[in-house]
């Protein structure tokens, strides 16, 4: 196992445990000072990992809630590995939710993130697509 599995294991560990001190806590040891995380979505960018920890640190305080992440499953290898999972804000939706992260000289560089809300399908599609449970927390 080369040195970004071991830290994705240890990532993985923290997401399956749902404690996002723990989870503050791998990223503090694992990431390079110039640590950039993205939110496509909302078209945000945190720079450097000081502050992606002390965002993480407020969240809680700021928002009144503490997201319990569900954790799916992992992919890659090398310097780019992928997360898959849900998240529940507390309002019992499951977000469905996708990590890319990036390795620099073993360290975590990057993070990209996006967050998607559950949707119904629409009744025109039936006739084309296997019908499935939505992912649930």
């Amino acid at each position: 196992m080369g040195a970004n599995d071991a830290v994705m294991q240890e990532f993985k560990a923290a997401l399956e445990s749902s404690d996002m001190g723990q989870l503050s806590k791998v990223l503090r040891a694992s990431s390079t000072d110039d640590f950039v995380q993205e939110w496509p979505q909302s078209g945000e960018r945190i720079v450097g990992r000081e502050a992606s920890i002390k965002l993480d640190e407020a969240y809680q305080g700021a928002t009144g809630m503490s997201p319990k992440m569900t954790f799916r499953r992992m992919l890659g290898g090398g310097d780019i590995y992928a997360v898959e999972g849900t998240i529940d804000y507390g309002d019992g939706t499951p977000v469905s939710y996708v990590g890319i992260v990036e390795f620099r000289d073993g360290k975590v560089r990057k993070v990209t993130e996006y967050f998607a809300n559950p949707f119904p399908a629409p009744e025109w599609r039936a006739a084309y697509v296997e019908r499935m449970d939505p992912v649930g927390v």
